[in-house]
């Protein structure tokens, strides 16, 4: 039974040791023999310092060599967190408290970085200097022998509303399950090749970093820039015969939405995941006009639920006005919508999608009291212990059975005594002819629906087409055409930063 990441790297290195595993598509590359090498090295050189069952930071540029140090921190029995120099110097001081971690891996740029930062007892180490460590197999073997499939093997720190970050802890039982799931899901195998454009700070690069160890893939890891220049960014897809994406849907929709397949199309592209998002049906339909061949899926998943726990093969273009479904939950998961009494919804009635199952992460890391917020009795079953956890998302079930995402709790709003939906005015907005990306936020003081969009319509046009497809008390009171929308790390559009500045202005 597989209950051990490291043991898909083991037999693919095996099988495939000189093919390339990871790369950033120019100078370096990492075949499955020379990762594994370096992961032997990492964790060979954790148990020589007796560094063992602890959190180990790894600070270092997106990169095979990020990666390398990742399963190097498995191999030695510990767990990593990813931090990078894109974070907030706060928010790094923040995870560094909250873990107190006993050893931090640097690249050479963030050596120096380390230095604004208090550690307190920590060790920071070039991972140059811990790959190049000659592997104790025997060390390493008995290290994996007493490893359980529930110990931990990432903490990935997520925004909290308090304003501290809350990591999320999950296990070789939770990832495992995903990745075979999503696997088949995907049709993942040998000739994949994954385009990567999340950072490795996030749990949504698992797809790509579990998924080609697994099936003994290939993936690129796509430098940040390109997606501010969207044709450059199709022709390296191409350059590289990259045949996989998974990829929020604000990256996939800064290519469609700017005329880029006039100009150059992806040749190579056979499964296209999407997640994280609402996809607009307009942008969404470019995307299925232009690569014909390509098989299309939603995904949804919570970092608390390790990864996607719910898919949707889109099979037709989808009409203005209709929602892509999120569909159903993967195997050895279940969804619950519960209404605020802790019942289940009826047919077509909104709920909380609350998850159960394997999946689910361990926790939040050193947090118990937010731990035990969203991780709760399932309130279903009074009979033994059995742990939910509560996405604060809410869903309803189409005709078909289907789960359909309506909302973030978090992102109602009760304006001029009506429940709006914000991400409704943002549908409207972005159907609408020259519209090409549209984020709304809620000035909760002085009640207005503000919309900030790039397109062509001015102000006072947008809003008079608004005025056709939306009731009275949903017209945004103020719009704001920007050349350029605010993104977070992830590839989001940022609503925090777009409330912020509306708040200063």
């Amino acid at each position: 039974m597989q209950n051990h990441i490291l043991n898909y790297l083991y037999k693919s290195a095996k099988r495939v040791p000189d093919k390339i595993a990871f790369s950033d598509g120019s100078s370096e590359n990492l075949t499955f023999s020379r990762l594994l090498r370096h992961t032997r090295g990492v964790g060979t050189a954790l148990h020589q310092r007796g560094i063992y069952k602890q959190p180990v930071v790894v600070f270092m540029k997106k990169s095979p060599a990020e990666i390398a140090a990742f399963f190097g921190v498995v191999a030695g029995g510990c767990f990593y967190v990813p931090i990078d120099e894109e974070m907030p110097a706060a928010r790094i001081q923040l995870i560094l408290d909250n873990l107190r971690p006993p050893l931090v891996i640097c690249d050479r740029d963030a050596l120096d970085l380390t230095k604004n930062f208090r550690l307190d007892s920590g060790e920071t180490v070039l991972f140059e200097d811990l790959a190049r460590t000659d592997p104790d197999l025997l060390a390493l073997e008995d290290i994996q022998r007493k490893s359980i499939d529930t110990d931990p093997i990432y903490v990935v720190f997520t925004s909290g509303s308090t304003g501290i970050p809350k990591g999320v802890a999950s296990c070789h039982r939770a990832v495992v399950d995903y990745i075979e799931q999503l696997s088949e899901v995907l049709a993942l195998d040998g000739d994949t090749v994954f385009g990567s454009q999340t950072p490795l700070y996030f749990d949504a690069c698992l797809k790509e970093l579990i998924g080609t160890i697994r099936c003994g893939a290939t993936t690129y890891l796509i430098p940040k820039n390109l997606f501010s220049t969207p044709v450059p960014l199709v022709e390296y897809l191409n350059a590289h015969r990259i045949n996989t994406l998974c990829w929020v849907v604000s990256a996939l929709t800064m290519i469609s939405a700017f005329g880029t397949f006039d100009l150059v199309k992806p040749e190579h592209l056979r499964t296209v995941a999407f997640g994280s998002e609402v996809f607009p049906v307009k942008q969404f339909n470019r995307w299925w006009e232009a690569v014909p061949g390509a098989a299309f899926i939603n995904l949804y998943g919570p970092t608390e639920g390790t990864g996607m726990c719910c898919s949707y093969r889109v099979r037709r273009p989808f009409a203005n006005g209709e929602a892509i479904p999120i569909g159903q939950p993967f195997p050895n998961r279940e969804i619950l919508l519960l209404t605020k009494d802790g019942t289940l919804a009826a047919e077509g009635e909104e709920g909380e999608i609350c998850i159960r199952g394997t999946s689910l992460a361990l926790g939040y890391y050193n947090d118990p009291g937010r731990t035990r917020e969203s991780f709760v009795q399932n309130p279903l079953n009074t009979a033994y212990p059995e742990l939910i956890y509560k996405t604060g998302d809410i869903a309803r079930r189409n005709a078909d059975g289907d789960l359909v995402f309506v909302s973030r709790k978090d992102y109602q709003v009760k304006h001029m005594g009506h429940r709006i939906e914000l991400g409704e005015i943002e549908v409207q907005a972005a159907m609408l002819p020259g519209v090409k990306i549209a984020a709304c936020i809620y000035d909760a003081k002085k009640g207005k629906i503000i919309l900030y969009y790039m397109g062509d319509p001015a102000e006072r046009d947008l809003l008079a087409l608004l005025k056709t497809k939306l009731p009275r008390y949903m017209l945004p009171q103020k719009l704001f055409r920007r050349d350029a929308l605010p993104f977070t790390a992830n590839g989001k559009l940022d609503r925090k930063a777009l409330k912020s500045e509306y708040e200063a202005g």
